[in-house]
Formats: structure tokens, C-alpha cells, sequence
């Protein structure tokens, strides 16, 4: 089985477990996810592999993490992710990705990214929940970190946190990969 149906059926199983778990019907889901039902049935189904934002948006409504929806192993407390194993969710043909290396649920929702964006590219963040904050380390190049429309410069070395319930773009602006690692924790969902 490929690495794609292994996250297709991981994906369908753990949708209809979280949505079950919370009380949610399809209808009442789609509602909060801002997703159609079909795009939903489709999900549980195995029938589809939804782009990145469905899954985090589906995430998000549910309140836990896109690990927790992607993860295909039920294991120990302590979890090793091999770095062949890390999860790229987004690339470009330039070179740009981002890979999720780890995620929890701690009371809410917790990430942990990898980034890499090539010069001139960008990657648009829609809003997440009230109460979500992400932090970033740029380890090479300058990210052009832009919140609510305000840009920020963040070099590498430095760090730089933010409530993301806003609008934010992840942005290269420079000449050479940038690089940074971001957590993201979401608040648990009531």
C-alpha cells in the first residue's frame, strides 16, 4: 500500500472517530469546518485526498491536530518519527515544502512544522480558531512573516510568535532558501 492510501484511509478513519467522538453529524461538521458534506463523505469514504487546507480547516473544527488526523499508528506514550516518515503535506517544483514532524495533543491541538520556501515564493495561512499561537525559528535566509496584513522581517537565528486567528502569509522575499521551524498549538475544542 502505497504512503498516499495509508494517509487516504488514516484521514477517513480518523475524521469519522474524532466527528463520533464529538458529537458532530456530517451536516453540523461541515457547518463548522466551512466544507461541503459531500467533501466529507467523500473523506470518511477514503474516496478523495483533500488538499492541505480542507484538512487543517477539518482540524481545526474538530479541534485536534493534523497529526491526529494523518496518523496511521495507534502507539506508546513516547512516538519516534523517523525523518523518512515526516509527513510533506505542501511542495512547490521550485523546491519550497513544509513537513510535519510531530504533533500531540496537549490539551489542544500541537504542531510541530518544518518549513523550507524558495526565493519569490509564498505560502497563505487562513485564519485558525481564537486562542491558536504559532511560534517560528528561521534557521536560514529571512522570512517575511506577514500578520493582518502587516509584514514582518524575521532572519535567521531569530524567533518570532503570533496569534494566528487572522489572516497570515509565510513569505521569501530573499534570494536564498529560508528555512524555519514553527509550532502551532490550537486551543482544544468544547
Amino acid at each position: 500500500m502505497s504512503d498516499l492510501d495509508l494517509l487516504t484511509q488514516s484521514l477517513a478513519r480518523n475524521v469519522k472517530r474524532w466527528r463520533t467522538e464529538r458529537g458532530f453529524t456530517l451536516d453540523a461538521l461541515a457547518a463548522r469546518a466551512g466544507v461541503s458534506r459531500g467533501m466529507l463523505i467523500q473523506i470518511e469514504q477514503a474516496r478523495t485526498n483533500p488538499s492541505l487546507g480542507t484538512v487543517v480547516k477539518i482540524g481545526d473544527a474538530l479541534g485536534v491536530s493534523i497529526t491526529s488526523l494523518l496518523d496511521y499508528e495507534q502507539g506508546p506514550k513516547v512516538r519516534i518519527v523517523p525523518a523518512d516518515q515526516a509527513v510533506r503535506l505542501w511542495h512547490t517544483d521550485a523546491g519550497s515544502y513544509n513537513r510535519l514532524l510531530a504533533g500531540a495533543e496537549a490539551p489542544g491541538p500541537l504542531e510541530m512544522w518544518d518549513w523550507r520556501l524558495m526565493p519569490g515564493e509564498s505560502s497563505p495561512s487562513d485564519p485558525h480558531p481564537n486562542g491558536t499561537v504559532e511560534l517560528v525559528h528561521v534557521t536560514a535566509g529571512e522570512l517575511t512573516l506577514t500578520v493582518d496584513g502587516v509584514e514582518h522581517r524575521v532572519p535567521a537565528g531569530a524567533s518570532a510568535s503570533f496569534e494566528a486567528n487572522t489572516a497570515h502569509v509565510y513569505g521569501n522575499q530573499g534570494d536564498v532558501p529560508m528555512e524555519m521551524v514553527m509550532a502551532v498549538s490550537v486551543p482544544a475544542a468544547h
